[in-house]
Order: C-alpha cells, then sequence, then structure tokens
C-alpha cells in the first residue's frame, strides 16, 4: 500500500484553518464546547435553597417599548402557569416549565417541613411599572449592574418572588454584548431573586438573538426567522427562560449548579445554543417552522404564541434536553 505524506505546505495550510477555525467561535458558543468532568456534573448542593410554590414575579420596563413588544414577554410568562398548560398545544412553555418544577424544584421543596413541596410551582404576574417609556430612564441610558440591582428593588418584590427589569435597546449595560446577555443575582436577606434581560436588537443581536440574527462570529449561515416577528424582543424571551430557570433554581448560588459557585453553569447555561435535537455549535437544532411565516419554534405558549426556549439540562441523564 502506498503511504502519502503530507508536504509542509499542506500541513501550514491545515494549521491556518485550525486555527481560523478556533478564532472563530463566538463568545455565545464558548460555553458550548465545555465538557465537565463526570463527578462534577449539574447536581443539588444540600442544603441550598430553590424558589416553589407561587413565584410572584414584579417586572420594571426600562426604556422606551411598545405595547406589542411587551405583550409578547407577558404573554410567555403567562403561558408558564397551570391554566395555560391546558389550552397550548405540545409542545408548549408550560411543558418546559413542568420539566423545571419536577426535576429540579419539587424533589426539594418535598423535604421542606411545612409541605410546600405538594404545591405546584406557579409563576404569577404580580405588578409591571415603567421608567424612562418616553425617553432616558431615571438612571440614565448607561447602566452599571449594581444599578440594575437598585433598579430590581424599586419593584418592591414579595419574599420568594422574582424582580425582573427589561432595558430598552438603546440602553447600555455593563457587559452587555460581551459575554454577557442577561444575569439574576438575590437579595438573600429579602428572600428574594432578580433577573436583568437587555433587548440586544442594536447593540449585540449577533451573540444575544441568535439564530435569529446572524453570528457575531463565524459560518454566516442566514438567521432564522422569529417567530414573534421582533428579533430583539424574541431574542429577549430566550434570554429571560435561560435566566428564569437559573433564578427559581439557583436563586441564592447555594442550590442546583456545576461547577464554582462563582460562575456557575445552572439548568440552562449548561446547554447553551442548544434548541431542537440535533443541535451542534452553530446549529440551533432541529425545530418546528411555522407554515404561515416561516418563523422557527420549539414551544406554543398562550393566546397562540409561539416560542424558541433553550435546553435544559436533564438531572437523570445528564444530558441537554429539548422540547423537539
Amino acid at each position: 500500500m502506498a503511504v502519502v505524506r503530507a508536504t509542509p505546505v499542506v500541513l501550514l495550510a491545515a494549521v491556518m484553518l485550525a486555527s481560523t477555525a478556533q478564532l472563530c467561535m463566538g463568545a455565545r458558543r464558548r460555553m458550548e464546547l465545555y465538557r465537565p468532568d463526570p463527578a462534577d456534573m449539574l447536581s443539588f448542593h444540600n442544603g441550598g435553597a430553590v424558589l416553589h410554590g407561587d413565584i410572584p414575579v414584579s417586572i420594571l420596563w426600562y426604556g422606551k417599548f411598545s405595547a406589542a413588544q411587551k405583550s409578547v414577554i407577558v404573554d410567555f410568562l403567562l403561558s408558564l402557569t397551570a391554566e395555560t398548560k391546558a389550552a397550548a398545544a405540545a409542545p408548549s412553555v408550560a411543558q418546559w416549565w413542568s420539566t423545571i418544577d419536577q426535576q429540579y424544584l419539587s424533589p426539594v421543596a418535598s423535604t421542606s417541613s411545612n409541605g410546600a413541596g405538594k404545591k405546584t410551582t406557579r409563576v404569577l404576574l404580580a405588578s409591571q411599572l415603567s421608567d424612562g417609556a418616553d425617553g432616558a430612564g431615571s438612571m440614565g441610558n448607561s447602566l452599571t449592574l449594581e444599578q440594575i440591582a437598585s433598579l430590581a428593588a424599586t419593584t418592591k418584590p414579595q419574599k420568594g418572588g422574582i424582580a425582573v427589569v427589561f432595558t430598552a435597546e438603546d440602553v447600555a449595560v455593563e457587559g452587555f454584548g460581551m459575554g454577557r446577555c442577561s444575569l439574576h443575582g438575590s437579595d438573600a436577606g429579602a428572600g428574594t431573586a432578580y433577573i436583568w434581560v437587555g433587548n440586544p436588537a442594536t447593540q449585540c443581536p449577533g451573540q444575544c438573538a441568535w439564530p435569529f440574527h446572524q453570528p457575531a462570529y463565524g459560518p454566516q449561515d442566514p438567521p432564522l426567522v422569529a417567530p414573534n416577528g421582533d428579533v430583539g424582543v424574541d431574542g429577549m424571551v430566550m434570554n429571560l427562560a435561560s435566566m428564569l430557570a437559573g433564578a427559581v433554581t439557583n436563586p441564592f448560588g447555594d442550590a442546583y449548579y456545576q461547577g464554582s459557585s462563582d460562575a456557575p453553569l445552572e439548568a440552562c447555561t449548561a446547554c447553551t445554543g442548544k434548541f431542537g435535537s440535533g443541535s451542534y455549535p452553530g446549529y440551533a437544532g432541529d425545530l418546528k417552522v411555522d407554515s404561515a411565516t416561516g418563523a422557527s419554534y420549539n414551544a406554543n405558549g398562550a393566546r397562540g404564541r409561539k416560542y424558541l426556549l433553550p435546553a435544559l439540562f436533564d438531572i437523570s441523564t445528564s444530558a441537554c434536553s429539548t422540547l423537539v
């Protein structure tokens, strides 16, 4: 058998191609390439707390949002409730939420002494406030993470509840688009959590609204059609879902997570970039397509809405699980 030896030129070209491919992996996909030690898989850390039962959500709209944009996001939150589950066809937002409840919340809640574990966990819309609906918000259009926490506190979330701060597309937030699309934190003393999600439409759509926008790096395949016709807001729903999953399963940094508690991988962030079966870096997976609009989605919601929700880490199989 003849032996074919690569020439130095071919070897150099191969090395250059490999290096270029590595450089093209964007920040959004770095976590997808992470392969954890099996001994350090996502799990419950004994003594940690989760949010369960009825979880009141208090919203602050910071900056200018249209009524249509607010409706897309509020309908997503309403889709999580048990009442919506009966109305939305499978696969549904309620089905996605039920997985979180059954795999993460109920097992912890059932061990509590007050018997709250017997109750299904529901997300309930408690209040909505606006700051800067007609222009700049009270803290300006460039916010630090400390200011985000302060804004969350203005909603006065109830104990066991979550404050959610949504920032408009012209509001810059510390770290937004530089490895961060959203975040969740908490006030352990008050027993509350908070979430921030920014509108990435003009600031970082390639990172925070992919796959509805071409990625910031890597192969520039055509973007998918957003199910609600708004790339920024549909991206916000994806990021909100991810943070909501983290906020209820690891609200105070001591419950469900993988790796370091300072930079944990959580229920959704352990599966970044995965939305359907067969997904791989740069490919969201095999999704459902609306025959009327051509939009891609994987979950049905309230009032006929369609959404694209991130995969959840399945504790029983130690693998990412998608709705489709």
